[in-house]
Order: structure tokens, then sequence, then C-alpha cells
């Protein structure tokens, strides 16, 4: 069994920073103050550790998860907002390997799991995850601790190289590296170009997600049966 952890944002789909209003209303409702992100670097960061980093900007650390509950009750009316989009060759990849009885697909992000439910709907997405779901952010979590709550949940059927984790930023290099997965970086991202990417040394760096047929090769799949 191969088992493929997905990364959200800039790796599966794009909300054109839609989250940000979902952010400044909660600053608002929370904080009492109004929220600049243009100085603050978020891509590859945990929702929790957003949290933490706009609540210290107020001096008001400790709302850090009343902060984080209210993004997530907020982020879906956001998500409508901005217009989005589904990254190439994604849906084309995710219901070619959801046809498959030798792959898993799950998610291993850094959204809190409301908000990544919450995306993954917006785009038409979460019917590819809603049965397997992932691993997630939560109050105090970084992404070591994410990564490894995702290879607990298929830990007796775990084998490193057949497992792997799939994102657009360092971030995720590290976080597959972290469990022993193969890790594969696509450039798809607002934060990260190919060679920043390919620095990292994951064990695959791509501009884009290539088309299923090329993914399946990539993979290994090929050769196996169905």
């Amino acid at each position: 069994m191969i088992h493929l952890f997905w990364d959200i944002d800039g790796t599966l789909l794009s909300t054109a920073r839609a989250g940000v209003f979902a952010l400044e209303d909660a600053a608002r409702q929370v904080l009492d103050g109004e929220l600049d992100l243009s100085t603050m670097r978020t891509a590859g960061l945990t929702d929790a550790e957003i949290a933490v980093e706009v609540c210290r900007s107020f001096g008001r650390q400790e709302r850090a998860g009343d902060f984080l509950r209210a993004y997530a009750r907020l982020l879906p009316e956001a998500l409508g907002r901005r217009q989005g989009e589904v990254l190439p060759n994604v849906r084309e990849n995710l219901e070619a390997l959801d046809a498959r009885d030798d792959v898993v697909n799950l998610l291993l992000t850094g959204n809190v799991r409301e908000g990544a439910e919450a995306k993954l709907r917006h785009y038409g997405l979460w019917e590819f995850f809603a049965d397997t779901g992932g691993a997630f952010s939560v109050e105090g979590s970084d992404r070591p601790s994410i990564a490894r709550t995702a290879r607990a949940l298929v830990e007796d059927a775990y084998v490193p190289d057949r497992a792997y984790v799939i994102g657009d930023t360092p971030h995720d290099v590290s976080c597959g590296k972290a469990i022993g997965a193969r890790t594969i970086a696509v450039a798809t991202g607002p934060g990260y170009s190919l060679a920043e990417l390919e620095a990292c040394e994951p064990w695959l760096a791509l501009k884009a997600l290539p088309e299923p047929g090329a993914l399946a090769e990539a993979l290994g799949l090929l050769s196996k049966s169905r």
C-alpha cells in the first residue's frame, strides 16, 4: 500500500489568500484591533503558528486559542470573497488515485481540521479525503508533531519508501523527512521557487504536479495491479 500525504494550500488549491479576510475578522473580534499581514510571511506556517504570531504582535499571546477558533469559524464565509482555484492536474490525479485500491490519500496540513474541510469542500475536493482524513494543526502544534500524527494514522501499514509527502514549501519537505517519507516538492505555491525547493533536497522536485500518468510512473504505480 502506498500512502500519499497531501498539503493543501499551494499544493492542491489556491484560495487567492481569502483566508486573510478570516484572519482580519478574527483579529477584530478577539483582539479588538486591525491586523496587517503585509510583513508576515505565512507560507508553510501552520494555522496554530500563525495564530501565535498574530496574537504576539498584539501583545496578547494568551488569546491564541481563541483567535484560532474564531478564524476557523469565519473561514467558510471568507472563501467566497476571492476567486481561487484548484491547481493544475490536481483533480485529475486525485480521481485517478482514488480509483486504485493500492493507494491511500491523506492530508498532512498546517490547516486546522475545520479550515481544511472548509477549503476542500469549497473547491470540490473534500470527497477525496472525507473517509481517510489526515493530520491537522491544533493549538500548540508544529509541523513535526503534525507529521508524527500523520504517520501514526497508518502506523501498522507504514513503509517509509512507500509513503510520500507532497507539498509546496521547505516545511513540507522537512515534514516528510521527519517521518522518513519520500518528499515531492511542487513549486505551485506563492512562497518558494523550484530552485529554493530543490535546495531542500526533496526526493523529487517539480515545477508543478504532473498529469496522472507521469505521477503514477514517479510513484512506481504503472507496473502495479489495481
